[in-house]
């Protein structure tokens, strides 16, 4: 008879934790909080995630590269990342596949300062460039790079983490790459010292997506992602619809958020937002490889469908 309660006790704590587990979603930040993350913490706030019966812990990440390695290997859920730099993870054997968009609009620019001696691109030679997520840069940079006779090995690549506007401003780099067209820009405007972007896009970079939603490929079939997802679909309906509420909304989530800068940036990526946060380019996505294979900055071709199909 103990014997039989201890089976029936097992079941229950294992359905318990199986139960719990399918409701439980630990999320990464690619950066600490800011307006491209309004679909998510605006489904938080209103309580969409409660209506999908799930419960969403946000975590900022003390360096944006660590979210999608915590996703490998199984630490968190769910991890903001970038195209450019999901294709490097999965070159590197990466467990993680494409779960949906977040931003599907490039956000990156290459940064100077308006006033600065940089007019052009070719100006960079010999010049110091700062960076904040690791790898990406690298196939942002050789595509813009090369109608102008530049090479990676041109520029002096230095990691300043966070700290993009401030270095450019303080002239510690003579260029950024990694600065958010609807965040640096305007901060850089609000303290009198406006810059001047490069846009990938515009110098021989193929479109990709800025912020996507990566898992682990184990958890491919899990029903929780898919609500996680509805979820943020109907908070981006919400933004678009009314960005006005919204954003004060949203600027009421946490301490710091009501300022002027987010409240620019916060109007900028209102129509960036992807409406379909699982919808996927196919196309768009082997072009995009395929312009990394050829810069090298991948080793091989991959089934890209496999990692991108919800």
């Amino acid at each position: 008879m103990r014997l039989f309660f201890t089976f029936l006790f097992n079941i229950f704590l294992y359905s318990s934790i199986a139960f719990s587990s399918e409701k439980n979603i630990v999320l990464g930040l690619d950066w600490f909080i800011n307006p491209d993350h309004a679909p998510i913490i605006l489904a938080d706030k209103y309580g969409y995630f409660n209506d999908e019966d799930l419960k969403v812990k946000i975590i900022e990440p003390a360096d944006p590269n660590d979210p999608p390695k915590q996703v490998a290997a199984g630490k968190i859920d769910i991890a903001i990342s970038y195209q450019p730099q999901f294709h490097l993870q999965i070159d590197q054997n990466l467990p993680i596949i494409r779960l949906g968009s977040l931003v599907s609009t490039p956000l990156n620019s290459l940064v100077v300062l308006k006033d600065g001696p940089i007019k052009s691109i070719k100006d960079l030679k010999n010049k110091k460039i700062g960076f904040s997520v690791g790898g990406f840069e690298d196939a942002l940079l050789s595509g813009m790079f090369e109608k102008y006779d530049l090479k990676l090995s041109d520029v002096e690549l230095i990691n300043i983490n966070f700290s993009l506007s401030p270095s450019l401003i303080s002239k510690k780099v003579d260029a950024v790459i990694g600065a958010f067209r609807n965040f640096e820009l305007n901060q850089m405007d609000i303290v009198k010292r406006p810059g001047k972007a490069f846009y990938p896009e515009e110098h021989g970079v193929p479109h990709y997506e800025e912020l996507i939603y990566i898992i682990n490929k184990k958890d491919r079939k899990k029903i929780k992602f898919k609500k996680f997802l509805n979820a943020v679909q109907k908070a981006t309906i919400n933004i678009v619809n009314d960005p006005d509420k919204t954003w004060l909304d949203f600027s009421r989530y946490k301490k710091g958020l009501n300022d002027e800068l987010n409240k620019r940036a916060y109007k900028d990526t209102v129509r960036r937002f992807a409406l379909r946060p699982n919808a996927y380019d196919l196309e768009a996505y082997k072009i995009f490889q395929d312009f990394l294979l050829d810069k090298n900055i991948i080793k091989e071709k991959q089934d890209i469908e496999l990692f991108i199909k919800p």
